[in-house]
């Protein structure tokens, strides 16, 4: 007779005992405690990839990077050097004017009338002097022939001569007229911009001074000025010796530049330098002239202004890109042979076609890091990729 399992125990339970339950659980445990005695390792991340690339060599001008401003060649100011009401004004503000272009007009007929005046003077003065040599030549003749007295002679003589110098005056009268007849008309001295006027027609000009009208610039060429500091000029007198005063005069390229502009697009010649140094300042003026036809360029610009310096000489280049800077000054990241990073200062040279040339603390050998730098730390390794291979 089959025996009824009364209680809510499961079957297996019953057919396989309590023993084997435990036994499982404690192989679990086990397990369990035997993954706990092995801790998880640290795997250090990959060294960072950076982009090397050896310095380049090249040929490079060294220059000197001056400041300055723009000049007139020429200015004048148009002054009213007789009086007399204005008349005409003949221009039109701001334009170009040719030489010899009559600007302004001042009353005339007073002058016109001067003039006649001294030319009738010296017509008298003429006719003068015409009767007194008649008389005298006839005289003279008398006298020969015991005919007239000496005094007679004599006073023609004198009267002559008198007549002679009064022509003389006449004449300096009839100059003094029609030069101030030739003032009324006001003309351009050369050719340039002129101002605006400063005196409006109908207006008196000239009383007890020399009005000033308007002013005119020559500005094609203009002048560049600006200077060079005693340091600078030491340097290129020692680096080039044959070069003095006496043996040549200014007469170098310099490349110039304004606000509006990136770079030196314009070429212009030294044609001037001071024959001093201010003591004041430690420096040397310069002059430049530059070529402004189209008279774009106009005076009192500020202007940058770039001289050579020296002959074009070899070189190391770097892109600017690989260029860092920090209270040390100017540095770069060398990659070693154990691909540790370390920083080395450089000094820089002139910037071409946004390349560098570095003066001194770099070798052709050295591996410079030109992309990456952000991820490249000094005494830390890194994975070197050359330029131009694949590197990110």
């Amino acid at each position: 007779m089959t025996r009824k399992n009364s209680s809510n125990t499961p079957a297996w339970t019953s057919r396989y005992g309590y023993a084997s339950i435990f036994r499982g659980i404690a192989i679990g445990a086990a397990l369990g405690l035997a993954g706990c005695d092995s801790p998880n390792a640290y795997q250090a991340p990959p060294p960072p990839e950076v982009t090397v690339s050896h310095p380049r060599q090249g040929m490079v001008t060294r220059h000197l990077e001056f400041t300055g401003n723009t000049q007139a060649l020429y200015t004048v100011q148009l002054r009213a050097r007789v009086e007399g009401f204005l008349e005409q004004v003949l221009f039109r503000e701001g334009d170009i004017v040719q030489e010899g272009q009559v600007l302004f007009v001042i009353q005339q007929n007073t002058y016109q009338s001067k003039l006649k005046e001294a030319e009738a003077k010296l017509l008298a003065a003429k006719a003068r002097l015409l009767h007194s040599e008649t008389e005298f030549n006839r005289f003279t003749g008398l006298l020969q022939q015991d005919a007239a007295a000496q005094t007679d002679v004599d006073r023609w003589h004198y009267e002559r001569d008198a007549n002679r110098a009064d022509v003389m005056s006449a004449e300096a009268q009839v100059e003094l007229a029609r030069l101030n007849l030739s003032y009324t008309t006001v003309k351009a001295p050369f050719q340039g911009r002129v101002s605006r006027r400063y005196k409006d027609p109908g207006n008196v000009v000239g009383a007890g001074e020399e009005t000033v009208l308007a002013d005119i610039n020559k500005i094609d060429p203009i002048y560049v000025y600006f200077t060079i500091s005693e340091q600078d000029l030491l340097r290129i007198r020692r680096e080039n010796p044959d070069v003095t005063a006496r043996t040549a005069r200014p007469n170098l390229p310099v490349d110039v530049g304004f606000a509006n502009e990136s770079g030196f697009p314009h070429r212009a010649r030294l044609d001037y330098a001071d024959i001093q140094v201010d003591s004041n300042s430690g420096t040397l003026q310069l002059r430049a002239t530059l070529a402004n036809s189209d008279y774009r360029i106009l005076p009192g610009l500020f202007a940058r202004i770039r001289g050579e310096r020296s002959q074009p000489q070899d070189s190391l280049l770097l892109p600017e890109e690989a260029i860092g800077y920090d209270q040390g000054g100017s540095y770069v990241l060398v990659v070693d042979d154990q691909s540790m990073v370390s920083r080395r200062g450089v000094t820089l040279g002139p910037l071409v076609d946004r390349e560098y040339a570095i003066d001194a603390g770099l070798s052709l050998a050295d591996n410079v890091i030109v992309n990456g730098q952000m991820r490249a730390i000094p005494g830390h390794k890194v994975k070197a990729v050359p330029a131009g291979a694949g590197a990110p």
